[in-house]
C-alpha cells in the first residue's frame, strides 16, 4: 500500500532561503533516485517565507524507510537540523488507489 508522509517545517527567518534549496535538493534527488519514491512536493508558504510544507508518495514502509536512509537524505538532515524551529510529521495510507 502507498504511503503518504507530510511534513511541515518552520526555519529561522536567517536559514529559509538555504533551507528551500537543500529540500530542492533532497526532493529532486529522492524523486530521480529512489525507485520507490513517487512524488515529493515542495510548498511555501508566501505570507511566511520560513513555513515549508512537503508531500511524499512512497510505494510502500520499505521505500520510504530506504528514503531515510539514501544519502541524499542523510545530507539534507544533517545539513539542515539547526536551522529548523519545528517539524510536524504524518504518515498516512493512501485512501485511493
Amino acid at each position: 500500500m502507498h504511503k503518504i508522509v507530510i511534513v511541515d517545517f518552520t526555519t529561522h527567518a536567517a536559514n529559509a532561503e538555504d533551507f528551500a534549496a537543500a529540500i530542492a535538493e533532497n526532493a529532486t534527488r529522492s524523486v530521480a533516485d529512489e525507485r520507490g519514491c513517487h512524488q515529493f512536493d515542495v510548498g511555501r508558504d508566501p505570507a511566511d517565507p520560513t513555513a515549508f510544507f512537503l508531500y511524499e508518495v512512497y510505494e510502500d514502509d520499505a521505500a520510504f524507510q530506504a528514503h531515510l536512509a539514501s544519502p541524499h537524505f542523510r545530507k539534507f538532515d544533517a545539513l539542515t537540523a539547526p536551522w529548523v524551529t519545528a517539524k510536524v510529521a504524518r504518515r498516512l495510507d493512501r485512501a485511493v488507489p
